[in-house]
């Protein structure tokens, strides 16, 4: 098997840093189907994380990540409210919990909501961080922050950039 090449968009230098605000955001609604859903998603995720070795932890997630694989892609609305009922329910986890299991998470309420989240892991260079999110449809991150524009897809369920659209599969 060849060797696969990712390209890395040009980054700005950055110092390490990255701008925050300093004002809490505006509390969001959230449907109640979501935020019931959300929950025994969210415990199903922690229980994953934890089940079995610390070095299969990322495949375990990225499969139940991609267990929606198949189906419809979400709505960008869709995909907005797992974001925010994953993020609810998870806030007393009493665990890591990071962006990994957020997307993979949200990922999965999608997909019990029968709908297709696109997933996505990606890398920033200027220090070199890792990232992972949901995406809309057209590939743009659901309820990132500005700063997720400086990370370059390399994980997607169908390769690297927007899913399905460069295969020619249709979404």
């Amino acid at each position: 098997m060849g060797a696969i090449v990712v390209r890395l968009r040009e980054a700005v230098l950055s110092w390490g840093t990255v701008e925050q605000s300093a004002v809490l955001p505006d509390p969001v609604s959230i449907p109640l189907r979501w935020r019931l859903g959300a929950v025994p998603v969210v415990l199903f995720t922690a229980a994953a994380w934890a089940a079995g070795s610390r070095r299969g932890r990322f495949s375990r997630l990225v499969r139940l990540a991609c267990a929606g694989h198949d189906l419809p892609p979400a709505t960008e609305c869709q995909a907005r409210y797992a974001v925010r009922a994953v993020r609810w329910a998870a806030r007393l986890m009493p665990m890591r919990w990071a962006c990994m299991e957020d997307s993979t998470a949200a990922a999965l309420l999608l997909t019990v909501a029968r709908r297709r989240g696109e997933w996505r892991h990606g890398v920033a260079t200027d220090p070199i961080r890792l990232h992972a999110w949901i995406a809309d449809p057209e590939g743009g991150p659901v309820e990132e922050s500005p700063d997720t524009a400086l990370y370059t897809p390399t994980y997607t369920p169908d390769g690297p950039g927007p899913a399905r659209v460069k295969r020619g599969v249709r979404p």
